[in-house]
């Protein structure tokens, strides 16, 4: 690294690393902030650089008596760096990288001198890019036709805006086997991110329970979709929601007619009452 070239104090300082993780084409900050004492831009240099990397261009982005510097940057970085300059007399020398993509996936490190007497690194800091996007909920398809006991069925799960490159699992939920896929496609998209295809062939049962299963380990993240057959359970619980609503209509007609005969027999009652209160006063 060109810097290496120059004479100055070199204090060791305790790095701190953060993960950085993005989604393909968007932008990425990554993190570096000198929390010490009022800062002069012109008694600074900045060098952001690639430290995972043994090619012979490793400069991303390098600041000198605050300005950039680009006579150094590596050609693939070209016009895809800035710096926050609202924030740089505050010691906020983050980077913000554009459009990031698979290439950019790297431990990056900030190194922060500044030069009075004699030049010394007054803050260092690492972080790592890594690039990641959620998948899609699962979308899984089974076999219509329950009567196709026996028979070889084919079920199709289908993700896609993701990355990186998922696991895909297929699971007998019965005893959590897994099954190997029939068929697996994962197609890569301009944006850099994944769809995924995949089949299972088996033969069908009475009680199938299929589950498809994408797993993004970047992101630790496990979308899952399931498949469920069971005729006899299914029919009999119909026919019971059924014989409820039955009962349950049964016994509301049967509360009106309830309610209309004691209506009834009040109105018998009062005019019974009536009758006898008015033969009292004739004979009186």
């Amino acid at each position: 690294f060109f810097f290496l070239s120059l004479s100055f104090y070199f204090v060791v300082i305790a790095l701190e690393e953060k993960i950085i993780v993005s989604k393909p084409g968007d932008n990425a900050t990554l993190s570096c902030i000198y929390r010490g004492r009022e800062l002069h831009l012109k008694n600074l240099r900045v060098y952001w650089q690639i430290v995972d990397d043994q090619e012979e261009c490793s400069v991303v982005h390098a600041l000198i008596s605050g300005q950039d510097n680009e006579s150094e940057q590596c050609i693939h970085f070209k016009n895809r760096t800035r710096l926050f300059w609202d924030r740089l007399e505050n010691g906020d020398f983050s980077l913000l990288l554009l459009n990031v993509s698979q290439s950019d996936e790297h431990t990056y490190k900030c190194v922060v001198l500044q030069k009075t007497e004699y030049t010394r690194v007054i803050h260092q800091a690492k972080a790592v890019l890594s690039l990641a996007a959620s998948y899609s909920q699962p979308i899984l398809s089974g076999p219509i036709n329950s009567d196709s006991i026996g028979e070889e069925v084919t079920f199709s799960c289908r993700s896609g805006n993701g990355y990186p490159e998922p696991n895909v699992y297929w699971i007998n939920k019965t005893d959590n086997s897994h099954l190997p896929p029939s068929e697996l496609k994962i197609t890569p998209h301009t944006d850099g991110t994944y769809s995924v295809f995949s089949t299972l062939k088996v033969k069908a049962s009475s009680n199938m329970q299929i589950e498809c299963s994408i797993e993004n380990k970047v992101l630790q993240e496990n979308l899952s979709a399931n498949y469920t057959q069971q005729k006899q359970i299914n029919g009999s619980s119909t026919e019971s929601h059924k014989n409820l609503e039955k009962k349950g209509r049964g016994a509301q007609a049967a509360g009106i007619i309830s309610i209309v005969i004691l209506i009834g027999l009040l109105a018998v009652l009062t005019c019974w009452l009536r009758r006898r209160r008015s033969s009292k006063l004739v004979s009186y």
